[in-house]
C-alpha cells in the first residue's frame, strides 16, 4: 500500500495545456476515482502517475518519494488498461505470470503467486485456456490477476469495463470494490461513467477541462455539488437547472422563471431581492401534489422501480422521478413540488453554489 501526493501537476502538448494546477492527496489504501467527460485529462493524469507521461511542471510523490524521473517498471505499480492486452498464444497462468517471467522469478513461485491470485479471482478452473476462450469478463479478470501478481503498491485501472456489456459491467465493478476492500492496496480508476464512480470509490475527483472541479465522498458530491457542472455531471438522470431570479416579497423567497411560473427557496441570509440565479433539483426529489406547479407531460420512461416524466418548465425540460405508477400520457398536465430542504441555489454569473464560500 502506499500513499500518493500529486502537487500542482500540469501538462502541456505544445501550446496546448491539457492538465492544469493539479493537486490531490490520496490516503494509503484508498480507492479514488477520476471521473469527467471525454477530454478533461483523467486518462493522462493516470498515465503519468504510471511514468507514461511525462510531467510538464508539478510533483508526484509515492510514499513521500518524487517518481517524476523515475521510470514506470520502478514505481511498483500496476495498471489495468482499457483493451486486456492479453497475449493470445498464452493460457491464463502464463499471461499473469508474464512480469514474473521477465523478473526471472522460479517456477515455484510463479505457480504459487498464479495459484493465490487466481482463487481471489475466481480463474482457478480457467488457468489452461488461451484467451480466444473465455468471454470479456473472465478476460478483465486475467487482466487484474496480472497486476496483482506484482503486488504493487498501487493500482491503476484506467477505464476497464468500457468494453463489457451493461449486465457485465454491473457485476465487475463489484467484483473489483471486493477486491480493493480484500487487498487494501491503494487504487485509482479512471472513468467517464460516474455510476462506477459513485458506486466503486471512497473519493471522487471531478474534472473538466484540464482542471479539477471538486473532490469528496460520493454523496457529497451528490447532495452538495460545489457548482452548476458538477451538478449536472454527477447523477443519472442529471440535477434540474433552470435560470431563475430571486423574489424576496413573500414570505418565504421564491425563484421566479422568465415564464412567470416560481418554486419555494430555502432560507439563506446571503440571497438578495433580484439576484439572478440557477435553481437546481434533483428528480427524486420531487413529488406529485395537487397543490404543486403546474407542467405538462411532455415523455413518460416507466423504469420499473420508478418512472420518469419529461416536463416542461420555464421552456426548459425538467424531470420529475417517482417510485408510485402514476397513469399519465405526453399532453397531460400535472402538478408537482419540489422539497423546499432539497434545493440548491446556484450564482447565475460564476455557476457557484451559493452556499459553499
Amino acid at each position: 500500500m502506499a500513499k500518493i501526493e500529486i502537487k500542482n501537476v500540469e501538462k502541456n502538448y505544445g501550446t496546448s495545456k491539457v492538465l492544469e494546477q493539479i493537486s490531490v492527496s490520496v490516503n494509503d489504501g484508498e480507492f479514488l476515482a477520476l471521473v469527467g467527460p471525454s477530454g478533461c485529462g483523467k486518462s493522462t493524469l493516470l498515465r503519468m502517475l504510471a511514468g507514461l507521461e511525462d510531467i510538464t511542471t508539478g510533483e508526484i510523490l509515492i510514499d513521500d518519494k518524487v517518481v517524476n524521473d523515475i521510470p514506470p517498471k520502478q514505481r511498483d505499480v500496476s495498471m489495468v488498461f482499457q483493451n486486456y492486452a492479453l497475449y493470445p498464444h498464452l493460457n491464463v497462468a502464463e499471461n499473469m505470470a508474464f512480469s514474473l517471467t521477465l523478473a526471472g522469478a522460479s517456477k515455484t513461485e510463479k505457480a504459487a503467486r498464479v495459484s493465490e491470485a487466481a482463487e481471489i479471482l475466481g480463474l482457478t478452473e480457467l488457468l489452461n485456456r488461451k484467451p480466444k476462450n473465455l468471454s470479456g469478463g473472465q478476460r478483465q479478470r486475467v487482466a487484474m490477476g496480472r497486476a496483482i501478481i506484482r503486488r504493487p503498491k498501487v493500482f491503476l485501472f484506467d477505464e476497464p469495463l468500457s468494453n463489457l456489456d451493461a449486465k457485465l459491467r454491473v457485476a465487475m465493478r463489484a467484483e473489483i470494490k471486493a477486491l480493493h476492500q480484500k487487498l487494501k492496496t491503494t487504487a485509482i480508476y479512471v472513468t467517464h461513467d460516474q455510476i462506477e464512480a459513485m458506486t466503486m470509490a471512497d473519493r471522487v475527483v471531478v474534472l473538466n477541462e484540464g482542471r479539477i472541479e471538486q473532490v469528496g465522498r460520493p454523496l457529497e458530491l451528490y447532495d452538495n455539488p460545489i457548482n452548476k457542472f458538477v451538478a449536472g455531471f454527477i447523477g443519472t438522470p442529471s440535477m434540474n437547472l433552470i435560470d431563475g431570479q430571486i423574489d424576496l416579497s413573500a414570505r418565504i423567497p421564491y425563484a421566479v422563471f422568465k415564464s412567470g411560473e416560481k418554486l419555494a427557496l430555502p432560507l439563506n441570509s446571503s440571497l438578495q431581492d433580484g439576484d439572478k440565479i440557477i435553481y437546481g433539483i434533483r428528480p427524486e426529489n420531487c413529488k406529485i401534489s395537487g397543490s404543486g406547479v403546474p407542467a405538462k407531460v411532455e415523455l413518460v420512461e416507466p423504469m420499473g422501480a420508478e418512472t420518469q416524466i419529461l416536463v416542461r418548465l420555464n421552456e426548459q425540460k425538467f424531470i420529475i422521478s417517482i417510485h408510485e405508477r402514476l397513469h399519465v400520457s405526453p399532453g397531460d398536465t400535472i402538478r408537482f413540488e419540489p422539497d423546499i430542504n432539497k434545493v440548491v441555489i446556484f450564482d447565475q454569473k460564476s455557476g457557484r453554489n451559493v452556499a459553499i464560500k
